[in-house]
């Protein structure tokens, strides 16, 4: 089954439809799966006090607050109405996070084909409980948690009736560096709570998605941006185009790589088999009658020939024609 690609445009669309729309045929041309937006109403998620978490801070020049920064990228629900359509047209697919129950009802709205949930959310036992109630499939962010948060967020899931969950190994920090991505951690969730597993990545290059994919996610989640020096708090640690056009073309490759685990030779090899593989030949000028003993014979190219591991079935019987050096011994010359 083919990796599940998500581009993630996120909030950077700046508030804008039209950007928007363009991430949206970003992730077209670049062979995404899916595109996915944060639905939220700035009143839901954030308080007026709270501060900006740090790699907002890092990530954005303007000083404000968490709110005053949200409110700036929440789109307005008819938005959506649009972009849904959009993607539609486009032939991608539409999903996007809620951030609140009102997101949530209106996601409901739209039908989406599952729900993400944030990382934000882990701890949210009520909200998770509301999303599980939904019946549709659930991709749930581990950012910030540790396997305990995760078990207890499962089982507040499964307890309201919805048993169709994946879970995605996240490192909540923008760009994420190789040390903290942990992708063993996936692994460890996938024997401990035998559900699907998947990445959502936020280095800045392909490996981690090459490595997820080679031990078994099944999705990957991927932050894309226009340009990464935009204003706003995600665009620095996002894949412009033609990087995330690599990026996906890196994890088709990766598929491609690790194959069926069938092992049998493929219909190149069977074609240079005869030429490469060794046949049982004489290893010096025979006269016919002569009796084969181990010592006459050698192993070597062409192997359309007698297999080298008949050779002892060949041991006392007696040659019929004279047969040269190197020359193939065949069942018809015994």
């Amino acid at each position: 089954m083919s990796v599940f690609i998500i581009a993630e445009a996120g909030v950077n669309h700046n508030g804008s439809l039209e950007l928007s729309k363009k991430l949206v045929d970003m992730a077209v041309e670049c062979g995404a799966d899916a595109v996915k937006f944060q639905t939220f109403k700035a009143h839901e998620t954030t308080g007026v006090f709270a501060d900006k978490a740090e790699y907002q801070k890092e990530n954005m020049r303007i000083q404000e607050s968490q709110y005053e920064m949200i409110k700036k990228l929440e789109l307005p629900f008819e938005y959506f109405r649009e972009i849904q359509r959009y993607c539609d047209q486009k032939g991608i697919i539409f999903l996007s996070t809620p951030d609140g129950e009102e997101s949530l009802n209106f996601l409901m709205e739209l039908d989406v084909p599952l729900i993400k949930v944030g990382s934000t959310e882990v701890t949210n036992p009520e909200f998770l409980k509301k999303i599980s109630e939904t019946g549709k499939p659930i991709i749930l962010s581990t950012g910030m948690s540790n396997l305990g948060e995760v078990e207890q967020a499962l089982d507040m899931i499964y307890s309201a009736g919805n048993t169709d969950v994946r879970i995605m190994q996240c490192t909540t920090d923008y760009p994420t560096n190789y040390k903290d991505v942990n992708l063993l951690a996936m692994v460890t969730m996938r024997e401990a709570f035998k559900v699907p597993v998947g990445l959502s990545d936020h280095t800045l290059s392909n490996e981690a998605a090459i490595a997820a994919v080679a031990l078994g996610a099944g999705f990957i989640e991927k932050h894309i941006t226009l340009d990464r020096e935009m204003e706003g708090p995600d665009h620095r640690a996002s894949m412009p185009p033609q990087e995330f056009k690599a990026y996906v073309q890196s994890i088709r490759n990766t598929e491609k790589l690790l194959g069926d685990g069938l092992k049998r030779p493929t219909e190149r090899e069977k074609s240079i088999m005869g030429d490469v593989r060794r046949s049982i030949v004489a290893a010096c000028d025979l006269e016919p009658g002569t009796v084969i003993s181990k010592d006459l014979l050698s192993f070597k190219r062409p192997g359309n020939g007698i297999k080298p591991e008949f050779a002892e079935i060949l041991e006392g019987r007696v040659i019929k024609r004279s047969i040269k050096k190197d020359e193939l011994i065949i069942w018809e010359d015994l």
